[in-house]
């Protein structure tokens, strides 16, 4: 290992942590020094010195990141484990906490220390929608007006929906929303600011599923622009991989329109035309979602070495969770939420 790399120790050896793990290998700047998880097992299979307990992890690493990669009731105690070991950069899955309120305790405990918790939500770092926030900051599609995403996944369907994968997510109260459409809520933030106010329809199609895995939510944002998450996990798309964009999407403006294919391409069709252009190809990344973990991961590192300002900190990513409780809160009450407060204020609260 060289003096300079940074170490990263991870938590969790679960099914998505395979992409985390491939991620942090691609690094010369980063050395994985350890993997915790509480099947020794599962944490021996990934190669990096394997231990059950995360305290022991931390003791014999002293990492200069820790990776959190375990399902959200895990993730206060881990984050409080890793600031009392001293850790400077602590990165921890979504959805974050428990709640909004968990979230924020955990936000203001840190906002006392000299470390940095970052929210791995990493939708917004795939190339497709990098690609639609340049074109839409270039004005090729003048104001935007519309924008629609179509979650169709497909893999919602049967009693083993998920076992395979995810187990945890057939016993997730909140499913569809605090799970999947939190990527999008993201996203929309990053592509066109924050909602004033939200609508949404929420069901339950599979009744293996303790939660919602389809409904549709309405945003008011910013400019007259409206958006909609149309989410259906019983649903497929034409994508020869489904869970790559786990969708499609349009983005409708005064000048023209652009369109998010099932194969991760972007294209532009100018308003009046009948043909549209490709502006980004078809994605071929063997990593997840466009390589998404790994730009994100990256992302990460830079700030450490350069200096940069990091997006998805805990504090900016609390508006996140915010909106998701006024998302339910829509739900139950059959009405239009809006927020009147300014989100960075009201998630700090």
């Amino acid at each position: 290992m060289s003096s300079s790399s940074l170490k990263v120790a991870c938590l969790g050896a679960g099914y998505f942590s395979q992409f985390h793990f491939e991620s942090w290998r691609r690094m010369d700047e980063v050395t994985l020094v350890g993997v915790c998880d509480t099947d020794r097992a599962r944490a021996e299979a990934n190669g990096a010195p394997a231990f059950v307990d995360m305290t022991t992890l931390l003791d014999a690493t002293t990492p200069d990141i820790v990776d959190i990669i375990v399902p959200p009731p895990f993730h206060a105690e881990a984050i409080r484990t890793a600031l009392r070991a001293g850790v400077k950069w602590i990165i921890c899955q979504k959805p974050f906490c428990t709640d909004l309120r968990e979230a924020q305790t955990i936000v203001h405990e840190i906002a006392s220390t000299q470390s940095t918790l970052i929210v791995h939500e990493n939708f917004r770092f795939q190339p497709w929608y990098r690609r639609i926030q340049k074109a839409i900051g270039d004005g090729v599609i003048g104001t935007p007006l519309q924008a629609t995403f179509r979650l169709r996944p497909g893999d919602g369907q049967g009693d083993d929906a998920y076992l395979a994968r995810q187990p945890y997510f057939q016993k997730m109260p909140r499913f569809l929303v605090h799970e999947t459409a939190v990527h999008w809520v993201d996203t929309f933030r990053f592509l066109f600011g924050d909602p004033t106010a939200v609508y949404a329809d929420l069901r339950r199609i599979n009744p293996v599923i303790a939660g919602e895995d389809a409904g549709h939510i309405l945003f008011d944002h910013p400019n007259g622009l409206r958006a909609v998450f149309d989410g259906n996990r019983h649903l497929d798309h034409a994508a020869t991989n489904p869970r790559k964009t786990m969708g499609e999407a349009l983005i409708e403006g005064t000048l023209g329109t652009l369109e998010l294919t099932g194969t991760g391409e972007v294209r532009l069709r100018r308003f009046g035309s009948l043909e549209g252009e490709s502006i980004l190809g078809p994605d071929t990344s063997a990593g997840f979602g466009g390589d998404c973990v790994h730009h994100l991961q990256s992302h990460v590192v830079s700030a450490i070495l350069d200096g940069n300002a990091p997006e998805n900190t805990a504090a900016a990513y609390l508006p996140v969770m915010q909106i998701v409780e006024a998302i339910y809160a829509s739900a139950e009450r059959g009405q239009k939420i809006h927020l009147t407060q300014s989100l960075t204020e009201a998630g700090a609260t």
